[in-house]
């Protein structure tokens, strides 16, 4: 039971890149990219926890799901993995947004030609 929620948040992880893969949104769309801006987001984020944590505002709770391995004082192993699946989360759905509405400048360059050569 202790490793419940990293399951859960690997499960999470796995689904968002599914969905990734399926309608190419963040990574199967340019993963130089998407590599940099997940990269560069967990580590704002953890820096911002390791802050909060050095303040003393964040503390760890105990849970029966958790498996209580820390990396830092305070900082469970979780908790770069939930920043992951917060920044990945955060991307497809971005980046789907961004398509549904059709506001990508790729979307509307091909509208423009096509009234262009009617």
């Amino acid at each position: 039971m202790g490793v419940l929620y990293l399951v859960s948040l690997l499960l999470g992880i796995t689904c968002m890149l599914l969905l990734d893969h399926r309608f190419r949104l963040f990574f199967w769309r340019d993963a130089k990219a998407a590599a940099i801006v997940t990269a560069v987001g967990v580590l704002f984020l953890l820096a911002w926890d390791l802050a909060g944590i050095g303040l003393g505002i964040f503390l760890r709770g105990e849970g029966a799901i958790a498996t209580g391995l820390l990396i830092a004082p305070e900082l469970p192993i979780e908790e770069p993995v939930f920043l992951l699946f917060l920044v990945l989360c955060t991307m497809v759905l971005y980046t789907g947004a961004r398509r549904l509405l059709g506001s990508s400048t790729a979307t509307r360059t091909a509208k423009q030609r096509e009234r262009e050569n009617a």
